[in-house]
């Protein structure tokens, strides 16, 4: 294939890729709205007061997500020839619920008020606590309701998990691969919260963080449970792994640039949020390494300081990109992308799945700061 085949192709999967994602979206928020409807109900017939657990889960979920996540999972059983959406649907809104769940407990540690452009759970039940006039503190009544709806999430994603019907042959890998996804996002979580106090990280290490936390549950184990609820050959399912790790680090590469540079509408939540928050991500290693001594202290003493203000924040953007450190990440993004697209070029895959997970490769390369 030539290079203006290579760019021909690449411009017709962006197309494609906007409308099997549209129509996978629609069959997947269709089911599980219904599904979800469906446990909201029997919960009530236990207690109707449960609604108010289990329907701002289901409005939380109705929210406008990208969906990529179970995308990836169903356009890759597709591409390795699986057939059976009641197969692979119910693992694919597993999927979904999993990434709910994180996003709940997330936006409580991180302090975060907003998500999708509407109040974060937990905020939703500190404003239903205070309009209620309830004794106690509202913000702990509020985030001890979110951990809640995060763990009803969870359970729920255990639930479609355990419903697939699996082939004897992989049942096992599956298992394994599904119960590693669960963790290994906790255990990221943790080496995340915790790498800005540890001394001398270096990019191996930060890289670490980054897959556990991120990259292997949006991209790399969605992309390998695809390809095993497909039994694809092991060949196969070689070269979709080093698609799916390429393309999870270049995705939480990128977040990091979005959290720090992109705007608020495409984030879901404020410019600089992650500065203030204070995550300590490659971009952060990189300006902090080609910094003035000077300049470092400015940085450091921003990192996690909730009452940064709007100028406060521009001054450090404009100090992370003359270090060059944006431009580095960016360049890191872009390798991923293009071995990606190389692990999956020699590949026989049915068209559809194969047009969408080059799409993501587009997509992600095309997503504003």
């Amino acid at each position: 294939m030539t290079s203006d085949d290579r760019s021909l192709h690449a411009l017709q999967s962006t197309a494609t890729f906007a409308d099997l994602l549209a129509e996978f979206r629609g069959k997947l928020e269709t089911q599980l709205q219904a599904w979800l409807t469906e446990k909201e109900q029997a919960a009530a017939g236990e207690s109707q007061a449960s609604r108010e657990l289990t329907g701002v889960l289901t409005r939380f979920v109705a929210r406008d997500g990208k969906r990529i996540r179970p995308a990836l999972l169903y356009y890759t059983y597709a591409a390795c020839g699986g057939k059976s959406d009641d197969k692979v649907l119910p693992m694919a809104m597993a999927v979904e619920l999993l990434h709910t769940y994180l996003l709940i407990h997330d936006d409580i540690m991180d302090h975060a008020e907003v998500r999708r452009g509407e109040p974060a759970a937990h905020v939703i039940f500190a404003d239903l606590h205070r309009s209620r006039g309830w004794r106690g503190d509202s913000r702990h009544f509020g985030e001890s309701v979110g951990i809640l709806v995060g763990d009803l999430a969870q359970s729920y994603a255990l639930e479609l998990y355990s419903s697939v019907d699996l082939a004897p042959e992989v049942a096992g890998e599956f298992q394994q691969c599904f119960s590693a996804m669960c963790q290994e996002v906790v255990l990221g979580q943790f080496l995340e919260m915790t790498a800005g106090y540890r001394e001398n990280l270096e990019e191996d290490e930060l890289l670490r963080v980054l897959r556990m936390k991120s990259g292997r549950y949006s991209v790399e184990r969605p992309v390998q449970l695809g390809a095993l609820l497909a039994r694809a050959p092991e060949a196969t399912r070689q070269a979709l792994n080093t698609y799916g790790l390429k393309v999870g680090e270049a995705f939480q590469l990128q977040d990091d640039l979005l959290g720090m540079f992109g705007d608020a509408e495409t984030v879901g939540k404020p410019v600089g949020g992650d500065l203030v928050e204070g995550k300590f991500t490659l971009l952060i290693h990189h300006a902090l390494r080609n910094l003035s001594e000077g300049e470092s202290r400015v940085l450091s003493a921003a990192l996690g300081n909730p009452a940064l203000q709007g100028a406060e924040v521009a001054k450090v953007q404009r100090m992370i990109e003359a270090s060059g450190a944006r431009a580095r990440v960016d360049a890191m993004v872009e390798g991923r992308l293009r071995e990606a697209r190389e692990a999956l070029a020699d590949l026989e895959l049915v068209q559809e799945g194969a047009d969408f997970l080059e799409g993501v490769i587009d997509y992600l390369r095309g997503r504003k700061r």
